[in-house]
């Protein structure tokens, strides 16, 4: 399952560099909305749910190695640029992460089709990102 994300994420991440090379003027939105049994939430380019994390600062992650396993960053490329409410944090590796009004963007592992909200309240520490 982690390898099935880490390719959804490579293939996800050359395709947005793809595009952003296509059209350097063009600044799509990291998200998509998708409606879910908890209602709206925001989404990946594949449709699945993105999280938050309580223990990150606004501005950085928390959530490394072993968690980032289970709740794989939103992967920002060198060429993406924040607009708006989306904005691009730092990861401790050197790498750049999505945040949606500061906060953070994950995946959840266990998340496997559009619109599963598996993670949801995890630990009562993790959220669905709302639009």
């Amino acid at each position: 399952m982690i390898n099935r994300l880490l390719v959804t994420i490579a293939v996800a991440s050359s395709l947005l560099a793809a595009t952003a090379l296509l059209h350097p003027a063009f600044a799509a939105q990291p998200t998509q909305t998708q409606e879910t049994g908890i209602g709206p939430v925001l989404a990946d380019s594949q449709g699945l749910t993105l999280y938050t994390f309580d223990k990150d600062a606004s501005g950085q992650s928390a959530c490394v190695d072993e968690c980032a396993d289970n709740w794989p960053p939103l992967m920002a490329t060198e060429e993406d640029q924040a607009e708006g409410d989306y904005t691009l944090v730092s990861r401790p590796d050197g790498s750049k992460q999505w945040a949606y009004k500061g906060k953070p963007l994950y995946t959840l592992g266990e998340d496997e089709a559009p619109g599963e909200t598996k993670g949801e309240g995890a630990k009562g520490l993790w959220h669905a990102a709302r639009p």
